[in-house]
């Protein structure tokens, strides 16, 4: 172990790297019952859904791990799960097995740019402003898609959307569990938000709210999505958006998750590049492309792992041990299935509040950068397609640019990016 984690080069102990692996998993445990749910929402079969969120949480976390020997863990990402279900599925009508090949194509991408150096010419050629518009905006896109969920806001024919019944007990329920939320994690709780949406839902179980089927039993059948993936439906020409929108997404979110944990981490180099970058990126798109295999939305990295690394985690015997506790939850299907959508919504609610924050690092002084961000931002939302707000956010970054005289600034990665979207728009 010591040899192969070189646990003594990176000043750290066993024991201190499966306490950091236990930090990790509990921060991000709720994506054992959300994104079940939001699968679901897609007609897939939950219990399929659990435990293909497990296993692939558990697979992506140990190739991080083995690979890169990293302490960051995987897990079906939250904002690329809900453009799946809502989105691609709801709303575009797609099948939710030609979205799984989207999904495995996408990854398929992925991994052949890690594998040479077009991942750093597309990472570093994409501005900083935009890469940050996009994170908040899928935070705007998952909040919307959370206050919905929980009665909050609902559709109205003269204002578009409006406030739900406040005084109904689900949606009463709900904002005490996202107060219960932001009050542990303020307190710096570990797990604050499987805390807040286990509380949430045991408080409905004497309203009869809650229907309390268990907490143990043998892990439910795969078979309903295993290998279910359409992969010759996801090559249809009007489906190719789809899958530069996962890719695009799933590219971004991880270089970002891993600048960001790696520096916290002290594992950046001093020129600010990430060692075993390449490594690192094929373990997040093997995670992706196993994920659909079995059935769900792309795995990514999770900036939840920042809890771990805060914990002392500086190895890939982090990433292992969460893999560890992925694969014991299997297990705790029944009481995955027990929480009821009321008191998973106000979690959605909290984390888009979350990946609001990459907004306070934009360039608020330069027009041709902030606004672009915000295009992007207010377009994912309000056209309820994250396709579309990473589209107008290019197309707006490269015209502004120009017009203001400072063309020269703009990447070739972006005017590349920027025609594939403007083709997207002219063909759609």
């Amino acid at each position: 172990m010591e040899r192969f984690f070189a646990l003594n080069e990176h000043g750290t102990t066993a024991r201190r790297e499966m306490a950091a692996g236990v930090a990790t998993f509990l921060t991000m445990a709720y994506i054992l019952i959300v994104n079940p749910q939001i699968m679901a929402a897609a007609g897939i079969d939950p219990g399929a859904a659990f435990v293909a969120t497990c296993l692939a949480a558990a697979i992506g976390s140990a190739l991080m791990g083995l690979l890169a020997n990293y302490p960051i863990a995987l897990a079906p990402g939250m904002g690329l799960n809900a453009y799946f279900a809502f989105v691609v599925v709801g709303s575009m009508g797609v099948p939710w097995q030609v979205a799984l090949g989207a999904v495995f194509l996408s990854g398929m991408i992925f991994f052949a740019i890690s594998a040479v150096r077009l991942r750093e010419w597309l990472i570093g050629g994409i501005p900083l402003s935009l890469k940050l518009g996009i994170a908040a905006g899928i935070g705007l896109f998952l909040g919307l898609i959370g206050l919905k969920n929980l009665g909050l806001v609902v559709a109205h024919p003269a204002t578009l959307v409006t406030m739900g019944k406040l005084t109904t007990l689900p949606v009463l329920l709900g904002c005490a569990g996202f107060i219960l939320m932001a009050a542990l994690a303020a307190r710096r709780v570990p797990g604050a938000v499987i805390i807040g949406i286990l509380a949430t839902a045991a408080a409905g179980i004497p309203f009869g709210l809650t229907q309390f089927q268990g907490v143990f039993a043998p892990p439910p059948s795969l078979a309903p999505t295993f290998l279910q993936m359409d992969l010759a439906g996801a090559l249809q020409l009007g489906l190719l958006s789809v899958v530069f929108t996962f890719f695009l997404v799933d590219l971004l979110d991880n270089a970002g998750t891993l600048i960001a944990t790696t520096h916290r981490a002290g594992l950046m180099r001093e020129d600010g590049s990430v060692p075993r970058l390449g490594r690192a990126l094929m373990a997040d798109s093997g995670g992706a492309m196993v994920g659909a295999a079995l059935g769900t939305s792309t795995t990514v990295s999770y900036i939840e792992s920042a809890a771990g690394i805060q914990q002392g985690g500086r190895t890939g015997l982090t990433a292992l041990t969460v893999a560890s506790f992925f694969l014991l939850a299997l297990f705790l299907a029944p009481l995955a299935a027990s929480v009821p959508a009321f008191a998973t919504a106000p979690a959605l609610v909290f984390v888009a509040c979350l990946m609001a924050q990459a907004l306070k690092s934009v360039d608020w002084g330069d027009e041709t950068e902030y606004l672009p961000a915000m295009l992007t931002v207010l377009a994912m939302p309000f056209t309820f397609s994250i396709a579309t707000g990473i589209g107008l956010g290019f197309l707006a970054y490269a015209g502004i640019k120009t017009l203001a005289g400072r063309a020269g600034e703009v990447h070739g990665a972006v005017w590349v990016l920027s025609a594939l979207c403007a083709l997207k728009f002219a063909v759609s």
